[in-house]
């Protein structure tokens, strides 16, 4: 990987990973476009990274994760599904899942109509869910279960979760906001997974590429995150919908066309 792909994988990674379209797919995407190839360095590149957007979490919401304190084991109950799912399938989602471009666009595609028919028929109710405290634990390993669908390249671990949580019946901003604390544990391990099954001798220059990765997509995290949280105030996610949409058909006929 050269610094140029680094630089701009991470900042796709950044934009991506908490809105409702797939950091995982944009990645694969976009590796595809730059002719990335996908080794076992460049798959723990594109975990790897996710930290940087973590981090970006604990940052713009510090205050809510060291004082909540009664929010925690709603979030580690809502990882479970997902932690257990990651674990059992670890192997075959990186050996056939990760970097499969067919895949991506197909869970593109249907996550777009998914998230338009949702919102044709989703109305808030009055009485919705508006607290982080008021999610109960029943509320938390479901949107988890919801999250566990994401072990799919496209799917959008943040668009699963966003999804559950409004068929819960939370507002959409902590729907939003529920599932960028469930990112934290979410993602550090498959990120700590990953390096230890791997078992890889990184060397300097591949050092620098995920010290380059890490801080790009922290930074454009930041500005993803507080994008996100001021959009769902006022709209809806079927923007959201019609762009995955239109993404698979375009990279589809470019794919079909090389």
């Amino acid at each position: 990987m050269s610094i140029f792909q680094t630089i701009l994988l991470s900042i796709v990674e950044g934009l991506t990973e908490y809105l409702p379209i797939s950091s995982t797919g944009h990645l694969i995407l976009a590796s595809d476009f730059l002719k990335v190839g996908q080794t076992p360095f460049v798959k723990t590149f594109e975990i790897f990274i996710q930290l940087g957007a973590i981090l970006a979490i604990v940052v713009l919401y510090f205050k809510t994760i060291t004082t909540n304190f009664k929010l925690w084991p709603k979030i580690i109950a809502a990882f479970i599904p997902t932690g257990i799912i990651g674990l059992i399938l670890y192997k075959l989602i990186r050996t056939y899942l990760l970097g499969n471009t067919l895949v991506t666009l197909l869970a593109l595609l249907i996550g777009g109509i998914a998230l338009i028919i949702l919102e044709k028929y989703y109305h808030e109710k009055i009485g919705a869910t508006s607290a982080l405290s008021d999610i109960t634990y029943k509320d938390a390993v479901i949107l988890g279960i919801f999250q566990s669908l994401a072990i799919i390249p496209g799917v959008s671990r943040s668009a699963a979760t966003i999804c559950g949580g409004l068929l819960r019946g939370l507002k959409r901003t902590t729907a939003v906001e529920f599932s960028f604390l469930l990112a934290i544990p979410t993602m550090v391990a498959a990120a700590v997974l990953d390096i230890y099954e791997s078992q890889a001798a990184f060397s300097k220059q591949e050092y620098l590429i995920l010290g380059l990765g890490f801080l790009g997509s922290f930074v454009t995290a930041i500005l993803a995150v507080k994008f996100l949280v001021s959009y769902v105030k006022g709209h809806d996610f079927v923007m959201f919908g019609v762009y995955r949409i239109v993404l698979s058909v375009i990279f589809a006929v470019f794919i079909l066309s090389r």
